[in-house]
């Protein structure tokens, strides 16, 4: 199939598409989609006489600001926005990027300039520690990830502070050093808040991702710190990154079956957030009775499941873990404690080399919900396994 050549802009015009269809929800999407290509359509036909007419993958009409996705992916809205700290002068507003078309999965040579703002030591180290556990830097080979904290730019924000506003262009994403920050959205003309940042965290990358305004607002609520990343390298880097990451897994997630009840547009979403981790032979990738912070699917190898019960029937264990079942490619853990929100009741280890896929507790919480119910089905299949090893399902109820 190597002969087949994606259209220029295809990628663009689809990713706008799929982005106002998240957030509006509409019932009937064939409707939709006349009314959204109609519309596009009608804006570009003025600009088709006009000398420097944008070329054909230009983004469509920016959407109304107005328009989020309800309940818990207003959450995810809050990824879409992004600071208003445009680089060249970091604090002041950018025009409309609607017309740039950038196509990620294209092999073009990097011919931009490097940002780069200058750091103390100090500086750098509280940035690699903000930036740590970032599942967005977890793919870079240590050459991109340099240049990427090289080009990150402080900014410091006092309570009440906007940090990005509803219906702004996205200039930047940012990582939460410190601070605590409200992310708002306004429908209806009425605003409410959807979710909190607590000292850590990052937002911002779905409006640079898909070029489209922000989707929420974010006003600190104590004084606080971020780390900035301006658009032009973060659509050089992580975008052109997490397109080769794309291809690399979205056949495998399209085959892991507790997805497939979500649409494809759901399942692209969740390959630009996932991560990648390796564990070697016997290594433990979750502990029984700590709290949960991640979802895993095993991309490759087997994860042993082991239990430590505190039941009547495994009195003379002690102390000693039991396993009570095998993970392989394909299937996925530590989805009970994120469902129950309770500590984590088991452990897993790894049986020789193992690769899984990383989900952090906030994207699993706004994109498996349609999963849900399938994963609490299985709740009373781990009961059972319990009662039959140890009489009693207690460890699932008290896990610690």
């Amino acid at each position: 199939m190597s002969h087949i050549q994606i259209p220029r802009g295809l990628t663009e015009l689809l990713q706008g598409y799929t982005v106002e269809v998240l957030r509006q929800q509409p019932p009937d999407l064939v409707a939709f989609a006349v009314d959204y290509f109609t519309r596009l359509r009608e804006a570009r036909a003025p600009a088709a006489s006009a000398p420097g007419t944008p070329p054909s993958g230009c983004q469509g009409p920016e959407p109304s600001p107005g328009l989020v996705a309800a309940e818990n992916e207003d959450s995810e809205t809050e990824d879409d926005e992004d600071l208003d700290v445009p680089i060249p002068g970091r604090f002041d507003r950018r025009v409309s990027v609607c017309a740039e078309a950038f196509n990620p999965d294209e092999e073009e040579e990097d011919t931009d300039p490097r940002v780069i703002h200058p750091k103390t030591d100090q500086q750098r180290c509280r940035l690699q520690e903000a930036c740590k556990d970032i599942l967005l830097f977890k793919n870079l080979d240590q050459e991109q990830l340099s240049q990427v904290l090289d080009a990150m730019f402080e900014r410091t924000v006092k309570v009440d502070e906007h940090v990005i506003d509803q219906g702004d262009d996205g200039d930047n994403f940012y990582v939460i050093e410190r601070g605590t920050y409200d992310i708002l959205v306004t429908k209806d003309n009425q605003t409410r808040s959807v979710g909190q940042y607590d000292n850590r965290g990052s937002f911002g990358e779905l409006a640079l991702m898909y070029n489209t305004p922000r989707a929420a607002t974010i006003v600190a609520t104590s004084e606080g710190s971020l780390w900035g990343l301006d658009r032009v390298t973060f659509r050089r880097i992580i975008v052109k990154n997490n397109a080769k990451k794309r291809r690399m897994f979205e056949s495998f997630i399209e085959s892991v079956p507790v997805l497939k009840s979500l649409e494809v547009s759901e399942r692209m979403k969740i390959v630009d957030v996932i991560g990648e981790k390796t564990y070697k032979d016997g290594e433990r990738i979750i502990a029984q009775g700590e709290k949960a912070d991640s979802f895993y699917i095993i991309e490759s190898g087997e994860v042993s499941i082991l239990i430590r019960s505190k039941t009547k029937a495994n009195k003379d264990a002690g102390n000693q873990e039991v396993e009570i079942t095998r993970c392989h490619k394909g299937q996925y853990f530590g989805e009970l404690a994120l469902v129950t929100n309770k500590p984590r009741a088991a452990s897993a280890y790894a049986v020789g080399d193992v690769k899984c896929l990383v989900m952090d507790v906030q994207a699993f919480e706004r994109l498996l919900g349609p999963c849900m119910d399938i994963m609490k089905r299985n709740i009373s299949h781990y009961e059972e396994q319990l009662v039959k090893m140890f009489g009693s399902s207690m460890d699932l109820i008290d896990p610690q």
